[in-house]
Order: C-alpha cells, then sequence, then structure tokens
C-alpha cells in the first residue's frame, strides 16, 4: 500500500486554505474549512490558521494568488507551520508549484480523507477499497508530484530504452490497480454470497452523514459493542446484527458516514461497501440535528443516495443528538412553555416535510429509544408482509 499514513504525523501544525468563487459562497467556505479543520484533527494535526481568498475561479498554477500564496508563506515560515491543507482538489502540477513557495508539505482535502481511510482501514476489503483509492487518486498526479520525474525531455541521456520514465511509472501505477480490482471483485463475490446467505431477513441499514451517530445507535438497538467515537469516519465496515423485536427478526447494518466533497475514487472503490446501502430494505437515515449545518448534511445523504440509485426506499429519519440540541438551544432563562413550543414547531416542521417519517431521539441519553423501535417495527413488519404473505410468522 502507498504510504499515506505518514501524510500527518502526530502533533503537526497546519494552516488551511480555502476560495471564495463563483460556485461557493464565503458562508459556505467558512462551513467547508471548519469541516476541514474537524478532519485534521481525525487525523492528528492541529488547526492553527484558515486562509480563503475571492477569485472568479481557481489559478490553474497555484489555485489561489500569488500575493495570497506570498501571505501563506511569510505565516507559515514565522509560526513554524508544517503542514498546509487546501479544502479543494489540486492537481500535481498545483502541488509542486505551491510547494517550491511555501517549502512545507502541501496536501489537499481528498488526500487528507484518504489518510484518515487508510489509518482507519481495518478488514482485507476496507485496505483493498483505500489502496485502490489512493493509487487511483496518484495516477493523474505522477508528472507534478515526483520530483524525480523532472528531468525527462529531449536530448542525450534522457532516452530510455523504449519508454520514458514517467510512462514505466505509469504503467507500474496502471498495473497495481488493475491488480487491486481484480482483488476486490473476488472480495465483493464473497461479501455478495455471504449477503445472499443470510436468508429471507428483511434488512435494515443506519445511513448519514459521519459523525453522526450511527455506531451509538447501532448499539443501542442491537444491543452490541460497535467501535463509536466522536471523530469522522470512525467505522469504515460494514457491521450487520441479528436484531429482534417483539419476536420479529431482521438484520441491522451500520455503514460508513458520508460527506461533502468526498473523493469519487472513494466512492468508486467502496461501491462494494455501499452495495450494503442499495441492497438494504429498509434505510435509517440518522441526523445530528445539534449540528449547525445539519439542514446540508441531509442534502448530502439525500444527493450521495440518488447517485448510488437507493433513495427510492423506505426511509426513516432519526434526529439524533436531542441532548445537545437542548442544550444549544435553550438558555436557563427560558420559560418551559416556550421550551416546549420550540420543540413542537421543529418537530412539526419535520413530521409535515417528511409525511411522519421520522424520530427524534437521543442515543447517549436513550431517549425515546421505544418510540424509534416502535416505527422501526412497523417499517420492518410492513416489508414482511408485503415480500412474505403467507408467512405470518414474521411480522406477529
Amino acid at each position: 500500500m502507498l504510504d499515506k499514513k505518514n501524510i500527518i504525523q502526530q502533533e503537526e501544525k497546519a494552516v488551511l486554505v480555502g476560495l471564495v468563487h463563483k460556485d461557493q459562497t464565503e458562508v459556505q467556505v467558512k462551513e467547508y474549512l471548519a469541516e476541514l479543520a474537524f478532519l485534521a484533527s481525525t487525523a492528528g494535526a492541529e488547526t492553527v490558521r484558515w486562509f480563503y481568498q475571492k477569485l472568479p475561479h481557481p489559478d490553474s498554477r497555484t489555485f489561489v494568488g500569488k500575493g495570497k500564496l506570498e501571505e501563506i508563506r511569510d505565516y507559515v515560515k514565522s509560526k513554524g507551520i508544517n503542514l498546509v491543507i487546501f479544502d479543494d482538489e489540486l492537481s500535481g502540477s498545483q502541488i509542486q508549484n505551491i510547494e517550491k513557495v511555501l517549502e512545507v508539505k502541501t496536501i489537499d482535502r481528498s488526500d487528507l480523507i484518504l489518510d484518515i481511510f487508510a489509518r482507519r482501514a481495518k478488514t482485507a476489503q476496507a485496505k483493498t477499497q483505500v489502496e485502490l483509492a489512493q493509487y487511483q487518486y496518484l495516477l493523474p498526479r505522477l508528472k507534478g508530484m515526483w520530483k524525480h520525474l523532472e528531468r525527462l525531455g529531449g536530448g542525450i541521456g534522457t532516452r530510455g530504452p523504449g519508454e520514458t520514465e514517467i510512462e514505466t511509472d505509469r504503467r507500474i501505477v496502471k498495473e497495481k490497480i488493475a491488480l487491486l480490482r481484480r482483488r476486490l471483485q473476488e472480495i465483493d463475490k464473497q461479501s455478495y454470497i455471504q449477503r445472499k446467505d443470510r436468508g429471507e431477513f428483511i434488512r435494515v441499514a443506519l445511513v448519514g452523514y459521519t459523525n453522526v451517530g450511527k455506531s451509538t445507535l447501532m448499539n443501542v438497538l442491537s444491543k452490541s459493542e460497535v467501535f463509536a467515537e466522536n471523530k469522522l469516519f470512525a467505522t469504515l465496515d460494514t457491521t450487520t446484527r441479528k436484531v429482534v423485536f417483539e419476536s420479529t427478526p431482521f438484520l441491522l447494518s451500520d455503514t460508513v458516514g458520508f460527506i461533502r466533497k468526498l473523493p469519487h475514487h472513494l466512492v468508486e472503490s467502496f461501491k462494494s461497501t455501499l452495495d450494503e446501502v442499495r441492497e438494504a430494505d429498509i434505510l435509517l437515515h440518522v441526523v445530528d440535528v445539534s449540528h449547525p449545518q445539519y439542514e446540508d448534511q441531509i442534502g448530502v445523504v439525500n444527493s450521495t443516495l440518488q447517485d448510488i440509485k437507493a433513495f427510492d426506499k423506505p426511509i426513516v429519519t432519526i434526529f439524533n443528538k436531542m441532548d445537545q440540541y437542548e442544550k444549544q438551544t435553550f438558555d436557563e432563562w427560558l420559560e418551559d412553555d416556550v421550551k416546549a413550543e420550540i420543540l413542537r414547531e421543529l418537530k412539526e416542521r419535520w413530521e409535515n416535510q417528511l409525511q411522519g417519517n421520522c424520530v427524534f431521539v437521543s442515543a447517549t441519553e436513550k431517549q425515546n429509544i421505544d418510540l424509534l423501535r416502535t416505527s422501526i417495527l412497523y417499517k420492518v413488519r410492513e416489508m414482511y408482509r408485503i415480500r412474505y404473505p403467507y408467512k405470518s410468522e414474521f411480522f406477529y
């Protein structure tokens, strides 16, 4: 595997760079940079400062303008910063040009996410998926990223035995990608057989933005111990448990979280993991209602579900972390009836918008979990009735 695990070392200090342009407002860029800071923290880096600039479009050579890059360089040198992270994807030549000016390691959002995935991958499937995504990310950046390729060109001493050095490197990477795809196909076949072997059980999948509490809910609903942590992408591998509510069995799966600007290489590489979502009968869309941009996160998840053709399934939206929402929303002096009115308006709004297919809970505080179980049970039994109308043992 590519040595991406060394992209970020513990205690590295980083600055973040974003760009306001025709497709990204200043408010959006600030939100993206806040999320990028959380990603950096997850990878073990401390964010010291943000930089952003308004341009009609990214500079083709250095992404930001010359003056802004020099400003970043001066700050980086004065503060001893050893890492600069750009919020948008950079080309190999842009990384090379930026590092010439800044003289510190420079990565982009995709590279950072790949680094986190490489650290979190535990199973053979996840490790292969990450490695494939890394090589796919690297392939178009070979010429700009590898300094030893700069001596290519015409003249004596630069011609190789049949192909140039960069062509050799591209061929090696392409062969590695082909090998990893074949390996992943074999793993996918095994996973498909395992899914088929699960019998006639209705399958329910937890989906949602990363760090919304899916794994915690999985533990509460299935009474199992699934790794849960307040960091992005705590779960990469799909975990499936058999759950029984009131004598009705079903399979519950926890899946990888979605995120804005998720590298398309990762989406492609993780399509076997996303098959768990595609092949589910019911989706539980978990939302962190306490997050300032939770509505945007709902949009990202819905868009991703549409992209993978899984948006037409029955969906129950679970607004999680209601305890945190109340702490952030309610002041001590607020009257109880006013608090109740605020909560009523929130719930009515979403119940109307989602046609009643939503529940408001706190997984950590076990708030409203019985109501959630009832909602899930109703959907599961309804699905059994449709699929197996003559097997009453499934839904009574």
